[in-house]
C-alpha cells in the first residue's frame, strides 16, 4: 500500500540549510523549489530579486507548501550573502573551471549552510562567485551544460542532509 504524508513514519527532522534564489523568476520553479525547501525541511527560502512572483501561478507547484516553509524575500542578493557569511557556509550550485563535483564535496558540518541557487538563464553571476566559501556542481553526461534550477536543487539538497544526517 502507498503511504501518505499521514500514514508514513519518516522522522521530521529540521535542516540548518538556506537556500538563496538569485533572480530566480519562473513561477512554476519558485512553486517546485517551496516544495523541495518542505520536502528537506530546510531553514529558510530566500528570493532574491525585484520582480518574485509569489502568487497564483506559482501556488499551482507549489501545493501550500509555502503557508509553512518560513521564507522572504529580499531586493539585493549581497545584502543577504553579507548578512550569513558571519554565520553560514556559502555555498553556490554552478558550474564553473573551478567547481568541486557535488558528489566528492564535504560539507563543513560545524556551520549552516547557504546553498546559492542562480538566476534560470544566466545561472550564479561572477560577482556572486567570488563571495562564496565553495562552488560545486553536478556532473552532466548528455548534451546540455546545465539542468532544471528546481531537480539541480534537489540532488545538492539530497547530498547535503544525506552528510548531514551521517
Amino acid at each position: 500500500m502507498q503511504l501518505t504524508h499521514y500514514t508514513s513514519n519518516f522522522k521530521k527532522q529540521k535542516h540548518p540549510i538556506t537556500l538563496i534564489c538569485d533572480n530566480i523568476t519562473n513561477a512554476p520553479n519558485i512553486g517546485s523549489l517551496f516544495r523541495i525547501a518542505d520536502a528537506f525541511n530546510i531553514e529558510e527560502l530566500i528570493f532574491c530579486g525585484d520582480n518574485i512572483p509569489i502568487g497564483k501561478r506559482m501556488t499551482k507547484t507549489s501545493r501550500s507548501t509555502e503557508k509553512y516553509v518560513n521564507h522572504r524575500i529580499e531586493e539585493k542578493i549581497d545584502d543577504v550573502i553579507l548578512q550569513l557569511k558571519e554565520t553560514h557556509q556559502i555555498i553556490a550550485l554552478e558550474i564553473t573551471e573551478n567547481s568541486t563535483e557535488l558528489s566528492t564535496f564535504t560539507l563543513n558540518n560545524n556551520q549552516p549552510i547557504a546553498l546559492i541557487l542562480g538566476d534560470e538563464n544566466f545561472g550564479v553571476s561572477e560577482f556572486v562567485l567570488e563571495q562564496c566559501d565553495a562552488v560545486v556542481h553536478i556532473n552532466m553526461y548528455g548534451n546540455n551544460s546545465s539542468m532544471n534550477v528546481a531537480q539541480a536543487t534537489s540532488i545538492a539538497l539530497y547530498e547535503f542532509t544525506k552528510q548531514l544526517n551521517s
